[in-house]
């Protein structure tokens, strides 16, 4: 009995209240403790956004030092080794972690997952372009700017604007981009994507005319293909499926590559605070002249970051909350490092290796889904670039005074939902789509320089809300996933209920009972019954 007492000495000493002991929830050593675990636990998205604070103050204060062009690229060197950490793990991510997810899913699960997936990116990808458009007519970011010029932000050294593409050769070169890399399969096509360029060719007519015709000639440009490794890992992982027993040693090597891939990931994640925090230091030290940029291009920076605001705050959240019936902010709670880190960085692939470790760890996301879905959302689902672009669009058409009719607007709505999957996941990638949309509406091209002007601005919030509707996605898909799972074992569990009633006896049920014929010439019928139940 005394060593009874002895072995529930806790739960005595819990039960007599605060005054127990040190170590009680209630008393000053329990609260530290407490405390203690938290930072433990939370240490890394502490670190993580005090770095962006850190990084803010170090900005501020640098910039009455007037540095010179080198001292800033010296500055913003560790900065410039987190992101080329991030891109080098980026291709055995992407590559590991789609052909071990598309091998762990059965054909059905995985053609289920996809369309939801698909639905899923292609219906939150147009209600955000929907949004922005609706935001941009009501706050009218382009009305008083008409004569404001590029020369006014000081940008005569930054270059002419991007070449406008039609839009057919756009989106061909996407369907080339794809099956280049997954053709080829190697590092060099991967880490470079097909643009179409013109040639412009002069002819006489027989009439004595001239001429002009613009003829599009192929060309690589130097970036992550993501879009084509994504398809190529699908197919690879698929096929490896049907190979059953054959395939399995490569399924292997994957799993266990993807694992190393994320211990990689791991180490890599203490370094982001301090590159994020020259990163965004660098950053406000090369900014000219804010106060310039706010009064002349404020409401456009204003619409944008609303539209952003809405879409994270509101339609995401209420969209993972209709699925599932839980708080999506406890959710999204867990992601605040990765949120930190696409902040800082402007690119959603270098956001992706943060992402998946934290989704996995702090949410319980299965890693089959996350590392199925997480790859192809960084590449497909850009709900804020589509934000950004459709108030660029309709900002550039009120600079230019020209009146969007329906067919104009349903134009936007559409060619930004389809060009979104294309852009480019780093930094300034969505500038370029926006030229698509401009020519598919017979708008001018040479207003892009303003948008260049702030697009550091508006791109940060643009690639929070790009991860955060990866990740919600994930969360909706672990959700049905489980929910499916759940379902199939209770109906499975009906089934071999419900067919102990109808068994006539023990003996014809059992495939292990074995029936053995008295001896006698010949077996009676209900012998025979019974045989012809047991096969």
């Amino acid at each position: 009995m005394e060593k009874s007492n002895e072995t529930n000495g806790y739960l005595d000493s819990a039960q007599a209240g605060p005054a127990a002991g040190p170590g009680t929830p209630g008393t000053a050593a329990g609260r530290a403790g407490r405390c203690a675990g938290f930072l433990r636990r939370q240490a890394l998205v502490l670190l993580t956004v005090s770095g962006v604070l850190a990084g803010a103050g170090l900005g501020a204060a640098l910039r009455g030092l007037s540095l010179s062009r080198t001292q800033v690229t010296y500055l913003a060197f560790p900065g410039e080794m987190l992101l080329r950490m991030l891109r080098m793990i980026i291709l055995p991510l992407v590559v590991c972690s789609l052909v071990s997810g598309a091998a762990s899913l059965d054909a059905s699960a995985l053609g289920r997952l996809g369309g939801i997936a698909v639905a899923y990116f292609g219906l939150t990808t147009l209600s955000a372009s929907a949004l922005a458009v609706a935001l941009a007519f009501i706050i009218k970011p382009g009305s008083g700017a008409q004569t404001l010029q590029s020369s006014d932000l000081g940008l005569e050294d930054s270059g002419p604007p991007p070449v406008p593409k039609e839009t057919v050769d756009s989106f061909l070169d996407l369907a080339r981009s794809v099956f280049t890399c997954a053709l080829t399969v190697g590092f060099s096509s991967s880490s470079s994507q097909y643009a179409t360029d013109y040639r412009v060719s002069t002819y006489s007519t027989s009439s004595g005319n001239v001429t002009y015709e613009k003829i599009p000639m192929g060309t690589e440009i130097e970036g992550m293909n993501i879009l084509g490794l994504v398809l190529f890992a699908l197919v690879l992982g698929v096929a490896l499926k049907k190979l059953g027993s054959e395939g399995e040693d490569l399924i292997r090597f994957f799993n266990s590559l993807n694992e190393a891939t994320m211990v990689l990931v791991s180490w890599i994640m203490w370094y982001v605070p301090v590159g994020i925090m020259f990163l965004v230091g660098s950053k406000i030290v090369e900014m000219k002249d804010v106060i310039v940029l706010v009064t002349s291009l404020g409401k456009y920076i204003f619409a944008s970051i609303l539209g952003h605001v809405i879409h994270g705050g509101i339609v995401l959240p209420l969209i993972y909350f209709v699925f599932t019936r839980r708080n999506p902010f406890r959710f999204l709670l867990g992601l605040l490092a990765p949120f930190a880190t696409a902040f800082a960085t402007c690119s959603s692939s270098a956001t992706l290796p943060s992402m998946m470790k934290c989704i996995e760890e702090n949410n319980g996301v299965d890693k089959r889904i996350s590392r199925f879905i997480l790859p192809i959302g960084a590449t497909v689902n850009m709900d804020g670039a589509a934000i950004f672009q459709c108030v660029a669009t309709v900002f550039i058409a009120q600079l230019n005074n020209v009146e969007l009719n329906a067919g104009q607007i349903f134009t936007i709505l559409v060619t930004a939902t389809a060009s979104s999957v294309g852009a480019a996941g780093v930094p300034a990638g969505g500038v370029l789509t926006i030229a698509i949309i401009l020519e598919a509406i017979g708008l001018p091209t040479h207003d892009l320089s303003l948008i260049l002007a702030v697009d550091w601005i508006v791109d940060r919030t643009t690639t929070v809300v790009n991860v955060e509707g990866d990740a919600l996605g994930a969360g909706i898909l672990h959700h049905l996933n489980q929910k499916a799972m759940k379902k199939g074992e209770q109906e499975l569990a009906e089934v071999k209920v419900e067919a102990i009633p109808n068994c006539k006896s023990e003996e014809e049920t059992s495939p292990l009972v074995t029936h053995q014929n008295p001896p006698g010439p010949v077996a009676s019928a209900p012998e025979l019954e019974s045989k012809e139940s047991v096969l």
